[in-house]
């Protein structure tokens, strides 16, 4: 990890940065005008300019007249024939780190049964060296009818394998044989509180664990080394720039994104801006990090925790009030004790830390909301932006508390269209009725940031945009929306995914709006987005991706 003297210096020359960009921003010529642009600006849903101005890593003017104005001898103009401009877009729930990886690992995601689930592993594991674990996966056993894996299945095929995939919802692990004994998983072992050994009618382990569990998989797989952590890193990088987003909030339990962008980010600008979420658990060491070296910069940022209090829907351990209609046996689980969740996000927020968290199920929704509630009231008021994750699925009565909490719904639009498929079969048609409720959350005036949470989902803004707009579920069986109600329009969705993203960031005084002063964080499109069908946003294609001023795709 880069050493204090490092960031000490790479902060004081940001600030001396950012005092020269203000200081010239309003005087001199031009670096760059980008001209002949139908720009949306982020500042209204009509709002549109023909021009933008930069200088340095900022906006300086907007407009055909106030860029040709500052347009001298040296300004190098480019003609943007008329593409389509908006705010670079905030991606504020990755899992960065891991889904860079992943892109190097077996895909099971597009696995249609059981046979092909197992040829692809199959594949993989002979294609790595003996005893190199099997990991990535991001399989959907909804895809061949809900029956779940077993480590019989794939034994035979890797005998030498220990296998490791994860299901897409990151909540859930299947394991074969060899990689339960690694773990010290077995008939006897009893899972830690929060987790699920899901074991067979002989009492052995059927291969799937789930949420607490994972973290005795995870040590026995070991850690990559730094180098392999950054050339993943960088590859993560490229692809998100390729697809309009300038920054992203990795919310991590972990330390691995955070670790490996500071490293980066001492070598230089990153060019993507990354926003970190550390875990709660270890607020003490972040506010000491903190005091030491500031909360890093525009690049690399810091200063805010997460910690997760319940599972997923897919898993079946989302915490619920009514237990799960295909398995009555379960409300779900809780992940974090409500003890320590309240104490931690006591001292995190009286330390003036950041605090998001992970709640699924209806009662972790409630649980979450009365612990900002109580937290706050103890703290006094301050401008603390609590974050709720997902908040997929509320009890109609919590919808109103976000607006009137303060509290910002970080919300992922392609969930719905994905989990949409199955989620009756979980949860029934009632609790659907204010599942995903984006359309009344957006209404209600609260504050609502969308993104990916990458790799669960495409890092790709567009597919949530439609998402929202249309919420017609992947299987194409919901063509008038899946609970159309809660569609919202495009300039909402945009909102979201741009001013709404830097406010859940603290960013909003310079990040997610096209103008004088901000960033000169923007992104050149092929289309107008408010010209094509919705349907059609997914195969729009980035020409450029301008960050801190300097193109950084295309």
């Amino acid at each position: 990890m880069p050493g204090r003297r490092t960031f000490l210096a790479l902060g004081a020359g940001t600030a001396a940065a950012a005092v020269t960009h203000s200081a010239f921003a309003a005087e001199g010529d031009l670096d760059t005008a980008y001209i002949n642009a139908k720009v949306w600006t982020g500042a209204g849903p009509t709002v549109r300019a023909d021009a933008i101005g930069v200088k340095g890593d900022r906006i300086a003017a907007i407009g055909a007249d106030a860029v040709r104005a500052r347009t001298g001898k040296r300004t190098r103009v480019i003609d943007l024939q008329g593409a389509f401009v908006t705010p670079g877009f905030i991606d504020p729930h990755v899992h960065f780190v891991m889904a860079s990886t992943m892109l190097s690992q077996p895909s099971l995601r597009d696995a249609a049964n059981p046979r092909e689930f197992v040829d692809r592993i199959a594949a993989a594991a002979k294609a790595l060296p003996r005893g190199e674990w099997l990991q990535g996966g991001n399989w959907d056993q909804d895809r061949w009818g809900g029956e779940m894996p077993h480590r019989k299945w794939i034994d035979a095929v890797t005998p030498d394998t220990p296998v490791a995939v994860v299901r897409y919802d990151l909540h859930m692990m299947f394991l074969n044989s060899l990689a339960l004994k690694l773990a010290g998983i077995d008939r006897n072992t009893v899972a830690p509180p929060g987790g699920v050994i899901e074991k067979d009618a002989d009492g052995e382990p059927t291969g799937i664990v789930k949420d607490t569990v994972k973290e005795m998989v995870l040590r026995a797989i070991g850690t990559p080394t730094p180098g392999q952590i950054d050339a993943a890193t960088r590859r993560g990088i490229d692809l998100a720039l390729s697809k309009g987003v300038t920054q992203v909030h990795p919310t991590e339990l972990e330390t691995n994104s955070f670790d490996s962008t500071r490293r980066l980010r001492a070598k230089g600008e990153t060019g993507l801006r990354f926003r970190h979420y550390l875990p709660l658990k270890d607020w003490e060491a972040q506010a000491a990090l903190i005091k030491e070296e500031g909360r890093g910069d525009d690049w690399v940022q810091w200063g805010a925790c997460k910690v997760v209090f319940d599972g997923s829907l897919g898993s079946r351990t989302a915490r619920f009030y009514e237990p799960y209609h295909d398995e009555p046996g379960t409300r779900g689980v809780i992940v974090t004790d409500p003890g320590d969740l309240k104490r931690w996000i006591t001292g995190a927020d009286k330390a003036g830390i950041q605090v998001t968290t992970h709640a699924i199920g209806d009662e972790a929704n409630d649980i979450v909301l009365d612990t900002f509630a109580a937290v706050a009231k103890a703290n006094g008021p301050r401008d603390r932006r609590f974050r709720v994750e997902h908040v997929q699925h509320m009890k109609p009565a919590a919808i109103a508390r976000f607006k009137a909490q303060d509290v910002i719904a970080s919300v992922q639009p392609y969930h719905a269209i994905d989990d949409g498929r199955w989620a009756v079969r979980r949860i029934g048609e009632e609790r659907l009725k204010t599942s995903f409720a984006f359309g009344s959350l957006v209404r209600s005036g609260a504050h609502v940031c969308m993104g990916s949470d990458w790799p669960v989902a495409p890092i790709d803004p567009l597919t949530g945009l439609e998402a929202a707009v249309d919420r017609e579920t992947i299987d194409g069986k919901n063509p008038n929306g899946w609970f159309p109600e809660q569609r919202i329009t495009l300039a909402q969705a945009m909102r979201c995914y741009t001013r709404e993203g830097a406010w859940a960031g603290f960013n909003d005084t310079k990040m997610g709006l096209i103008a004088p002063g901000f960033l000169a964080d923007f992104v050149v499109w092929d289309h107008d987005f408010f010209a094509i069908d919705p349907h059609a946003l997914p195969k729009t294609r980035v020409l450029r991706t301008i960050v801190g001023g300097v193109q950084r795709f295309g």
